[in-house]
């Protein structure tokens, strides 16, 4: 067992010590925000792995559900969470950040990470996962465009989201065979593991998501205190930061398997994860708002569709030829950082 996988055990801790910071100290946004925020990457590791070892007992099929179904929860149970709370902006920039951040930023440093690899990419994999992408952002212009006009949280924007929602989820389910047998071969090939109990597996996986899911309410009712304290609009702090901490275990793996240079790997987990945002997580939260309510419209705002749309376009032009390059990776975590700025001159809606 590697020192990272040590460490992240070991952070583990910080979930309950949120918990009782928050009900039984009762401490301020701040500290609660910052508590929750490093709570929630080791948890969203540990979904990850008991996702995986459980995969190893059911099969392909069951476990590809188990994926689908767990592999995102902390940015489902963070935007459900917002959604409750009346956050929409919350929600679609924190959305937006997830799909935004994984093709630049981790496919980024992932290529930084692995180098001028001679190991050719997935080209044809990787231009289809993006293609996806791209064709999400055009879906979600047909409550959008209606949105810059009105009230963009209006119920009517929301009845238009439905079909646009079904439409992405169908799309998904069409790719998400292929997309799961990768990863359940992703943690095949990792070296000196051996696959937990099923019990063991599901037992984990069911504390792990409850623990999420607590923790997510922590963060979430403390981001509007943390963010007027450290003068950081909601906006900023839903699109960078709880976007970076919500995808924390794509994140890790992705760059994990770069240094060990299988890029091909590292970069299909990169992309196939924000096609995965895109198509499940986006449609699955619209869908899940009527539940919670109040039902959320997909009104992205422009800078949140150009971030995804434009970014997904220049990955494409980036790895059209099949190859990574350090150089490359530089690139894409410039262009992210440039995204990041925007993000926080634009401030809130």
């Amino acid at each position: 067992m590697g020192s990272p996988v040590i460490l992240l055990w070991g952070s583990l801790v910080l979930a309950p010590v949120t918990i009782i910071v928050r009900y039984v100290l009762h401490a301020g946004d701040v500290p609660l925000f910052v508590l929750a925020a490093a709570a929630l990457v080791p948890l969203a590791w540990l979904i990850g792995e008991a996702t995986e070892h459980a995969g190893e007992h059911t099969g392909p099929g069951i476990g590809g559900f188990l994926n689908a179904s767990f592999g995102n929860a902390p940015e489902l149970i963070i935007a459900l969470f917002a959604v409750a709370d009346g956050l929409p902006n919350v929600v679609r920039g924190s959305l937006t950040g997830s799909v935004v951040s994984n093709i630049l930023l981790v496919l980024g440093v992932a290529m930084i990470a692995g180098g001028d690899a001679v190991e050719r990419l997935d080209r044809r994999s990787l231009l289809m996962q993006l293609g996806l992408v791209f064709v999400a952002v055009l879906a979600f212009l047909m409550p959008a465009v209606p949105g810059r006009h009105g009230d963009p949280e209006r119920h009517s924007l929301a009845v238009l989201t439905i079909p646009v929602a079904i439409l992405l989820l169908a799309l998904y389910g069409v790719m998400t065979v292929d997309n799961l047998r990768r990863h359940r071969a992703a943690h095949a090939s990792a070296p000196g593991e051996e696959a937990w109990s099923l019990r063991r597996a599901l037992f984990t996986l069911s504390v792990a998501t409850l623990l999420t899911a607590l923790v997510s309410e922590i963060l979430v009712h403390s981001l509007k205190g943390f963010g007027e304290s450290a003068g950081l609009s909601q906006f900023f702090i839903s699109t960078v930061i709880v976007a970076i901490v919500g995808n924390a275990a794509e994140h890790g793996g992705a760059i994990v398997i770069a240094l060990r240079g299988k890029m091909r790997l590292a970069t299909e987990i990169a992309v196939t994860s924000s096609a995965q945002v895109a198509l499940l997580v986006v449609p699955a939260v619209a869908l899940l708002s009527f539940a919670v309510g109040p039902a959320l419209p997909l009104s992205f705002r422009p800078i949140e569709l150009v971030g995804m749309g434009a970014g997904a376009a220049f990955v494409a032009f980036v790895i059209r030829d099949g190859r990574s390059r350090r150089w490359e990776g530089f690139l894409l975590v410039g262009v992210y950082v440039a995204f990041v700025i925007w993000v926080a001159l634009a401030g809130d809606r």
